[in-house]
């Protein structure tokens, strides 16, 4: 029978906030924020509301927010309000709030840049195979977040480990983010999770983009934001190492993907669920 335990290679992180692991089944930290920087005062207000929720519940957690949107299916979709600007703001919540980043890249020269606020890089599933960029974003020394292409079987993700690998960083966090199912849909395969995990590195489970439909408006991606929390609940049942989590105040009228970002306000009552989740796997050892 499958039992989840320490992976081989858990990542450890530490930073002024606050010190955890990825990989020992301890806790679950979660990534949590909106999809991208639309204006300094909402993202403020996320950051602010979630660093109150989880400091409350014991859950570590790291803020994440995207600076630029570049794989937008219409030229005419938001994608931020440019690097620089975006960074300097995430700058400031971070100081503001006393929270960590993780924030992505999509070019090698955004990293250098990137790396001075950002405590996680992230490399977005449809760019997980770029060599020079995995290895440019590694090279920045921080913990990886890598996404598993929608395209990928999960242990094709080994020699995307391996790429980090190869230039001496193996703070690597796996992530999955729905493989496609023909066209328009997205689905989790949680035996496939439990194969990621077992190349030794932790996995992470993006519950949000998971629910996305891609291309469903014919400008951009639809979503059933509402079954969010369905699969955050399955990916504690199962054992992931970690959660993602898109957050913002209104969905509604999101800039960037609000069909499948959470509501702040639900966000309370959804964590206190999955950490009741999480306590029943403990106790059990399962």
């Amino acid at each position: 029978m499958y039992k989840f335990s320490s992976v081989q290679k858990p990542v450890s992180f530490h930073s002024p906030n606050q010190t955890f692991e990825w990989g020992t089944c301890d806790r679950f930290p979660i990534f949590a924020g909106p999809d991208i920087v639309e204006d300094e005062g909402m993202v403020l207000e996320v950051a602010q509301e979630l660093k109150k929720i989880t400091t409350s519940l014991n859950i570590p957690w790291v803020f994440k927010c995207s600076f630029d949107k570049a794989n937008r299916q219409s030229v005419d979709s938001f994608r931020g309000p440019g690097m620089e600007k975006a960074l300097n703001i995430l700058a400031r919540v971070k100081s503001k709030v006393g929270c960590d980043l993780l924030t992505d890249v999509h070019e090698t020269i955004q990293v250098a840049p990137v790396a001075e606020v950002a405590d996680i890089i992230q490399i977005p599933a449809f760019l997980c195979r770029q060599t020079d960029l995995v290895v440019e974003a590694a090279k920045a020394g921080k913990p990886l977040h890598l996404k598993k292409g929608q395209f990928m079987a999960p242990g094709d993700m080994l020699s995307i480990a391996k790429k980090a690998a190869s230039v001496g960083n193996e703070k690597v966090l796996l992530c999955d983010r729905g493989t496609f199912f023909g066209y328009g849909r997205l689905v989790n395969d949680f035996l496939g999770l439990v194969e990621m995990r077992a190349l030794g590195y932790p996995v992470i489970l993006d519950c949000t983009h998971s629910t996305q439909l891609p291309g469903a408006t014919g400008k951009s991606s639809g979503g059933r934001g509402d079954l969010v929390g369905v699969l955050a609940k399955a990916g504690i049942a199962a054992g992931v190492d970690g959660l993602f989590l898109e957050v913002h105040p209104d969905p509604k009228t999101a800039l960037c993907d609000g069909p499948t970002s959470v509501p702040l306000a639900e966000m309370e009552p959804m964590l206190k669920h999955l950490s009741a989740i999480w306590n029943t796997h403990k106790e059990f050892g399962l």
